[in-house]
């Protein structure tokens, strides 16, 4: 699954990394060959941000549902033994 970036937030990434270009390196980088550069690490490094972002998530829902017992426990049959203390406080 490719990773695609709106329109509008890749010519902010384009335009970041001309930036990059400017201040840290000897040459500056055109507009075509930044877009290229963007591509590239979309391609190539994406995938593994993602897929640790996406294990990352797993990790932490797993961590989560095994919580679930604890968090919505609700013991049973308490009704007479919540009437009782009831009626002692009166």
């Amino acid at each position: 699954m490719p990773i695609e970036i709106p329109k509008p937030l890749r010519a902010t990434a384009v335009s970041s990394i001309q930036r990059y270009f400017a201040e840290n390196m000897e040459e500056p980088i055109g507009n075509i060959a930044a877009d290229g550069l963007l591509d590239y690490f979309l391609q190539e490094i994406g995938p593994l941000v993602y897929n640790q972002a996406i294990s990352d998530a797993q990790t932490r829902m797993q961590q989560r549902a095994a919580e679930l017992d604890i968090e919505l426990h609700e013991e049973p049959m308490q009704y007479w033994i919540k009437a009782d203390r009831g009626r002692k406080s009166r």
